[in-house]
């Protein structure tokens, strides 16, 4: 029997992973996970009885394969059931909003009443006319800051997308690629936000939805992990293996085959054949590992950059949190005089999250680094001081209040930047390419930005390429860089 090896049990490599075993009984299948959990950046966490998601991962996709994949997994869920049963999926509301000039504005923001008298007369004519003057003269799609004020307006732009962009890539968004934006916001607009309002105002359900703009979607009743958990589960049960805390070091070739994967396990070293590889490892380590690697794609691999991440649960009294804020499932903090970038409520994915929800809140604050920075090596003791001033100065928190408990996580390489050796990415993808039977998927498995359920169609697709013995990867690195793939169902 032929093996395949899996390099990640995130989203991804369980997908894929689920897929050979439920499909086929040709191959032997083994998922290689470093940590000791599967979920990757999408897992659960549970804190004294308090769940954490290290990020908020909606279940919406506009791919139908995508969704009916969940149903299957978990169903969706009526009143009765979300009480009895734990594998159901919640219906939820999205409520979000930006904080900005110590205000609180819709997320995405809308053109309505509360917009304009937060912002005020003068300012909202302002950015009226800042985004007519962006109409008439387009800048040259070059960064990441030219592609939002194509679409907002240099004032909007400012207002509401520099500062947590910039905290979330580190470096302003001037240097940064414009494919970002065209990968997250793709098709979001003042145009389009107006386009909204005019069909919602006349009753039309004609509109094409993205998921920027979406006021619901579907959520796993005990977090974002908990399917990925009962994903492994039914992976094992179907015959899957998945072996923990094996970092994988070493590929070895043969002509254009991948023949052999090194791992380390416990400080030894072991080795296993394969007849199929297929990585969700970041694309840099990916390169390491292999041997016998041109100078130049070396190059290009080490000079890929990634920005690393910690979540900060926080646990506080309902009464003591800001009334305006509890209905949130997330913030963003768009204020450069606090390091917090979005403050999630875990309340509001699920209230199954947290033990006490009606007397409890339970917070993520997220804040981006790199990996050994200060922001990296902080104690659990001086997290809990920063978060309690932070909150306090976004105006969260009272001055008597108090943070009855907090815990933290980190993620590393948690988003794939798109700077450095970026632009040159094409030639270490055509490089990985003449590899036969190796299949790159996945958020950093592709160095790109994607969504949940982007990184599960790579997997899909390179099962389906796997079992019909198609040739050709284009199909899987062409996930989410198409804009029909955004807007069209």
């Amino acid at each position: 029997m032929k093996k395949i090896i899996i390099v990640g049990a995130g989203p991804a490599g369980l997908t894929a992973g689920y897929e050979l075993v439920q499909r086929t009984k040709d191959y032997e299948v083994i998922i290689m996970e470093e940590s000791t959990a599967v979920g990757g950046i999408s897992k659960t966490v549970d804190y004294h009885g308090n769940k954490m998601d290290m990020g908020g991962h909606r279940f919406f996709s506009k791919n139908s394969r995508v969704n009916d994949w969940w149903k299957t997994m978990i169903p969706y869920t009526d009143n009765k059931m979300q009480k009895s049963q734990d594998y159901v999926m919640l219906h939820r509301k999205r409520v979000s909003h930006i904080y900005y000039n110590n205000r609180f504005f819709e997320y995405p923001i809308n053109i309505n009443f509360n917009t304009i008298h937060n912002l005020g007369l003068v300012k909202t004519v302002c950015a009226g006319f800042s985004y007519v003057y962006a109409c008439f003269f387009k800048k040259s799609e070059t960064s990441l800051e030219n592609f939002y004020i194509n679409r907002f307006g240099k004032k909007l732009y400012k207002m509401f997308f520099r500062d947590y962009t910039e905290k979330l890539w580190g470096i302003p968004a001037s240097k940064l690629s414009p494919d970002w934006g065209v990968q997250r916001v793709k098709g979001l607009s003042i145009r389009v936000m107006i386009k909204q309002i005019y069909h919602k105002f006349l009753g039309s359900h004609k509109q094409e939805v993205e998921t920027s703009l979406i006021d619901s979607f579907e959520y796993p009743k005990y977090g974002c992990g908990q399917l990925w958990e009962h994903v492994g589960e039914q992976f094992i049960k179907l015959g899957g293996q998945i072996k923990y805390g094996c970092m994988v070091c070493g590929l070895y070739q043969r002509n254009s085959e991948i023949t052999q994967i090194e791992y380390i396990k416990d400080g030894i070293k072991y080795y296993e054949n394969a007849d199929i590889v297929i990585s969700s490892m970041p694309l840099q380590n990916l390169i390491v590992s292999l041997n016998n690697v041109p100078k130049k794609i070396m190059k290009i691999a080490l000079g890929l950059q990634y920005r690393d991440f910690v979540i900060v649960g926080v646990l506080l009294n309902k009464k003591e949190f800001k009334q305006q804020a509890r209905k949130d499932c997330w913030i963003y903090v768009q204020d450069s005089n606090v390091c917090v970038g979005r403050i999630q409520i875990f309340n509001n994915w699920s209230p199954y999250m947290v033990e006490n929800p009606n007397n409890k809140i339970w917070l993520g604050l997220e804040y981006f680094c790199l990996e050994g920075d200060v922001i990296w090596n902080r104690t659990k003791k001086e997290w809990k001081e920063i978060a309690k001033a932070e909150l306090q100065k976004i105006g969260l928190l009272s001055k008597k209040s108090h943070i009855l408990d907090c815990h933290y996580e980190k993620v590393r390489k948690a988003y794939p930047s798109y700077v450095g050796t970026y632009h040159q990415l094409k030639m270490v993808k055509e490089y990985l390419n003449h590899f036969n039977n190796l299949y790159c998927i996945g958020r950093n498995g592709q160095h790109r930005y994607n969504n949940m359920d982007h990184s599960m169609l790579t997997a899909l697709e390179t099962v389906d390429n796997i079992i019909l013995h198609k040739k050709g990867k284009d199909n899987i690195w062409n996930i989410n860089i198409e804009k029909e793939y955004h807007e069209k169902r």
